[in-house]
């Protein structure tokens, strides 16, 4: 069995204690044979990685056919354009803003610029996909991150790191609320 950070038997333990969205990142080659066993673990979204897929629309479609919604993801150096023929198959498209692997990381500025590229892209297609950012997510860059358009935040080290695990999550939170109106702003001139 490959070594998997949190797999499939932790997802199923705790499925039954909560109703929140199980958002599952699988950073793995060969996807494909683990979407069942996420699916029947209670997992509400998988995601893949692009570079990672031989055929990206045919695992998007397999993580449908198991009830879950498909996502992708793409690392720093991965162009958003290697997207074009599958955005209107996710329910999210998940940018690295860090290359993938380990935490603690400096936030890629580029992966910005990735994020504003998506938001315009949904706009300009009627999409409905949610835009999310794993990666130097800290109160240094969470303002930035959401004025862009990112709507979901993968933050690790801004909030275990260094104790008081509910201050830090509220300030980041609080921050990333704050750049709300800033997004708005943005996506009228675009």
């Amino acid at each position: 069995m490959p070594n998997l950070t949190i797999g499939p038997p932790v997802v199923k333990s705790l499925r039954p204690t909560t109703q929140a969205i199980f958002d599952v990142h699988l950073m793995i080659e060969q996807p494909d044979q683990f979407v069942p066993e996420f699916a029947d673990a209670g997992a509400n979204w998988i995601s893949v990685h692009q570079e990672a897929c031989v055929h990206l629309n045919r695992t998007l479609q397999h993580i449908a056919d198991h009830g879950c919604k498909p996502g992708v993801v793409i690392n720093p150096a991965t162009p958003v354009e290697t997207l074009a023929e599958v955005l209107d198959m996710v329910n999210l498209v998940l940018v690295m803003s860090v290359n993938p692997g380990f935490g603690g990381q400096k936030f890629i500025p580029a992966s910005l610029d990735k994020v504003r590229k998506l938001a315009r892209l949904r706009e300009e297609r009627g999409l409905d996909f949610r835009i999310e950012i794993d990666g130097g997510v800290a109160l240094e860059t969470v303002g930035e991150i959401v004025a862009a358009g990112a709507e979901i935040l993968v933050a690790g080290n801004a909030v275990f790191a260094h104790g008081d695990i509910a201050g830090h999550a509220r300030r980041l939170l609080d921050a990333a609320h704050a750049a709300i109106p800033a997004r708005h702003a943005g996506v009228r001139r675009a």
